[in-house]
């Protein structure tokens, strides 16, 4: 049977965490060498509830997306607001915040990196944001990247939506100016769902 590169897959494997350090005394963490060695490209990072859970910080995602980046391993760094930052009006203050603990290290290599827009009320929820508000908060993502690093790092970043996407909105979802793709969680263990997810990108 011929392997996933000699079928030249678009299926790449991702992790879902990762431990900044190579080496050492970490016992029961996974390190980018180690995931390499298991053949993954990808590394989801500072998820939502990494942070809520794990007590992950803006400071420790900024150093799992160094080090990633650093081993040639791409990082799906996330960033998102709770529903009490929403309601407060501070959805694009904390966005910011988070976005900037690590945006300036995107600038070696522009559109290495993907950046995932997953609101924490809308994950796993059923509820999800509009088109139109999490367009607001794409383009306000990429305004961001143009201002704080460069014009080049903005246009070449994919940034992905996270949040209750499922086949029923994706089309809309991903069919917006700034959204570029999806973070699917879990729609994608329905095959059929998924699979509209999949047609929706497509077509976008």
């Amino acid at each position: 049977a011929a392997t996933l590169e000699e079928a030249k897959s678009r299926v790449e494997a991702s992790a879902q965490n990762v431990y900044p350090k190579d080496s050492g005394a970490f016992t029961g963490e996974i390190s980018s060498p180690m995931l390499k060695a298991a053949g993954a490209k990808w590394v989801i990072l500072g998820h939502s509830e990494r942070r809520q859970f794990f007590n992950e910080t803006d400071e420790s995602v900024r150093e799992k997306v160094k080090a990633t980046l650093a081993a040639g391993l791409r990082p799906i760094a996330c960033i998102g607001e709770t529903l009490e930052e929403r309601e407060a009006g501070k959805t694009l203050e904390v966005v910011f915040r988070q976005l900037d603990a690590f945006s300036d290290l995107l600038a070696e290599n522009p559109g290495f990196a993907v950046i995932a827009y997953e609101p924490v009320w809308a994950i796993g929820t059923g509820k999800v944001a509009t088109p139109a508000q999490a367009q607001e908060v794409h383009a306000a993502i990429r305004g961001r990247l143009t201002e704080k690093v460069s014009k080049e790092v903005s246009d070449k970043t994919r940034v992905l939506y996270g949040g209750s996407v499922k086949g029923d909105n994706a089309k809309e979802l991903l069919g917006c100016a700034d959204i570029d793709g999806a973070l699917v969680g879990g729609a994608s263990l329905v095959a059929a769902g998924f699979g509209q997810i999949i047609a929706a990108a497509q077509e976008s």
